[in-house]
């Protein structure tokens, strides 16, 4: 780890006393730095996802303004919140304190619920440089051939959620990716953050809605999350009814992109073997798939 060591040293100024590889990362390396009594988590991605991960870092920053932590980065003494470092875009983001939420308990989804319908209340009408749009499946991709079945349910769930009346939909900055584990709750102050904004992409709030849902366990299972969020009044309720389960079939076909993508180039970042790919389709599979 000398490279990174020296990367902070000289990008940020910063002489770190440890520095400790973190596990979970799918997409990227990270690690947690310390230096006196200050935490930070180092984050790494290929230089060909640097773009999307900047703007997830500006993302990031607005979330953190509206007082929910969200692991903001630290900026450089001239102001950058980013290097690039041989191959890849290096970040030193703020460590947030709290314990991984899991969602099982209607107290913690509800904590969900209402955590991200304040995020998206600071996100609708924000605007970050190089966010992407939504939504980036393409049905006719050739990683789509991994097993029979994918291609066809990529396309319907494009298709129902084509379907959906225009203007039924609010649009804003996405998370993407709010799994429970993302929701970091700390004890002490009783304040809940929401970190790995990795990307900056404009779509429907309902993406996130859908994939909280879906990391929960489908909508029976998520009902004391909905009922937070939208309680929130983040979103109409005619929304949240109407849309789900497009929105849901939508990201489990993102889901078999994914993991279809991955079984096609062998990638193993954050995995120990291949079967731990091709376990994420087969879920997606019996979810979307028959």
């Amino acid at each position: 780890m000398a490279w990174l060591e020296a990367a902070i040293r000289t990008a940020w100024e910063i002489a770190p006393e440890t520095m400790r590889p973190l596990a979970g990362g799918m997409n990227s390396r990270t690690w947690q730095v310390t230096a006196g009594d200050r935490r930070w988590v180092a984050k790494a991605v290929p230089a060909d996802a640097g773009a999307r991960f900047v703007s997830g870092v500006a993302v990031a920053c607005i979330v953190d303004a509206a007082g929910i932590p969200a692991g903001a980065p630290e900026p450089t003494p001239d102001g950058r919140t980013w290097v690039s470092i041989d191959d890849h875009v290096l970040a030193l983001l703020r460590f947030v304190d709290g314990k991984a939420l899991v969602g099982d308990a209607p107290e913690e989804q509800r904590l969900i619920g209402s955590t991200l319908a304040r995020a998206h209340q600071a996100l609708i009408g924000a605007a970050v440089p190089g966010a992407g749009t939504f939504h980036w499946l393409d049905a006719d991709a050739p990683h789509l051939d991994a097993e029979p079945w994918v291609r066809p349910a990529v396309r319907r769930a494009i298709e129902a959620y084509d379907a959906l009346p225009p203007g039924a939909l609010t649009m804003g900055l996405l998370h993407t990716d709010p799994a429970p584990e993302a929701f970091l709750l700390d004890g002490p102050t009783g304040i809940c953050g929401l970190i790995d904004w990795d990307t900056g992409v404009v779509g429907p709030l309902m993406y996130d809605v859908a994939s909280a849902v879906m990391y929960l366990g489908g909508a029976e299972r998520a009902r004391a999350f909905v009922e937070a969020y939208r309680a929130a009044g983040t979103l109409r309720s005619a929304e949240l009814e109407h849309s789900l389960a497009p929105m849901l079939r939508l990201r489990w076909a993102v889901q078999a992109d994914y993991f279809a993508r991955r079984l096609a180039t062998d990638d193993l970042t954050g995995i120990a073997d291949a079967g731990e790919n091709q376990e994420g389709l087969d879920d997606a599979r019996r979810a979307i798939g028959s």
